[in-house]
């Protein structure tokens, strides 16, 4: 089956929804449907018999999910509810001191400046970098890192001017200089390839409702081997401990695996349509993936610069952008322009002070071009 015919039979959005808002909520696939569908009847019809399937399942959705970001091992993979929920495992579960300190942007999404902004109360001081300031964003935040840094907590692509960061830079400098590196990658991990071993990374997360193409309500994360146990864990339950099915058993101690990060029943719904998505991905090929989500953001960007009308609010440069472009109207108030691009069909988003398209793979270019048309227009 060819690209196209693949994407004709996998996602059937309809005529007058120009779908650019990836960044925020993705459509499924219909192979996606399909097991929703499927996981329900199988419940209607007899309930939880085959549940060693579902454990079949959620084991295969791990190690598809290690796959994706080349962790070492499936059984580094912790299936949680969302990216905030792994941000705050990481964050609450370091034992940061008084006077230790924590690196970040200034263009985070909340779940990345909040969750470490609550230890404030603790002592730990929270620098947000401009990300402007140096010669390169990673410049600006490793001089921003001293003897006293902790944590460098970043965005692998920032959600409002869809900057891409070097990950590969910020993990070499911070494993140099011990500074633990944590990586928010919701707005990579299905757009764009990340491995988290060439790039040093020790903690990562990701919701599946964006560039996964999945449900939302279920979250990877990543936590590098070595630093399980440096983890105070907070949560606890019948499922994060090591003998998880001897319920009669009086004595306990933590999975020696990720598996210590889940603490009670895993969401087997969203299990069965996260692991379908990502097996439309796996089939396309990251690589593939990539490619054509580059493609559609260079053409939004091209049309974008062609049109005097509007007006870029990102970065253009090669390796600076993944799915997501940023863009305003010279005439026309962004919130203004947003609300009727919105009521024209146009699925994008209100971020950065512009509005904010992200296409992925399957993305029409003619979709694009009727949208950009619109956006020229002032939404009308």
């Amino acid at each position: 089956m060819s690209l196209n015919e693949l994407i004709n039979k996998e996602f059937c959005l309809k005529q007058d929804v120009l779908y650019l808002n990836h960044a925020a909520v993705a459509p499924w696939p219909a192979r996606t449907r399909d097991a929703v569908c499927a996981f329900a009847e199988e419940n209607l019809t007899q309930g939880s018999q085959d549940y060693p399937r579902w454990l079949a399942t959620e084991k295969f959705l791990r190690s598809q999910l290690a796959e994706l970001i080349n962790a070492p091992a499936p059984e580094d993979i912790a299936l949680l509810k969302n990216t905030s929920e792994a941000l705050s495992v990481v964050a609450h579960g370091l034992n940061l001191q008084p006077g230790d300190k924590v690196v970040t942007s200034d263009q985070e999404f909340p779940s990345n400046r909040i969750v470490w902004e609550s230890l404030e109360a603790d002592g730990v001081e929270v620098r947000q970098v401009d990300l402007h300031a140096g010669e390169s964003p990673e410049a600006a935040l490793l001089a921003a890192c001293d003897e006293r840094t902790r944590v460098l907590a970043i965005s692998s692509v920032e959600y409002a001017s869809g900057l891409r960061m070097d990950l590969d830079i910020l993990g070499a400098r911070c494993r140099e200089r011990n500074i633990l590196f944590c990586v928010d990658a919701i707005q990579s991990i299905g757009a764009v390839g990340v491995d988290v071993q060439s790039s040093q990374v020790d903690f990562l997360m990701a919701d599946g409702h964006k560039w996964m193409l999945g449900p939302e309500g279920l979250a990877l994360f990543y936590c590098r081997p070595a630093l399980r146990e440096r983890l105070r864990l907070r949560q606890f339950g019948w499922h994060m401990v090591e003998h998880a099915e001897d319920f009669d058993r009086r004595d306990w101690a933590p999975a020696p695996d990720a598996r210590r990060f889940e603490c009670g029943s895993p969401n087997m719904l969203c299990i069965h349509a996260l692991g379908a998505s990502v097996s439309l991905l796996r089939e396309v090929g990251m690589d593939r993936v990539e490619s054509e989500v580059l493609a559609r953001s260079r053409h939004i960007m091209a049309a974008v610069e062609a049109n005097p009308s509007l007006e870029l609010t990102g970065d253009t440069r090669p390796g600076r952008f993944a799915g997501i472009v940023t863009f305003r109207h010279r005439e026309v108030d962004s919130d203004v322009l947003y609300r009727t691009l919105m009521a024209q069909g146009v699925m994008c988003a209100r971020r950065g002070g512009g509005v904010r398209f992200s296409p992925h793979f399957y993305t029409p270019f003619e979709v694009i071009d009727r949208a950009v048309e619109l956006a020229e227009r002032g939404g009308r």
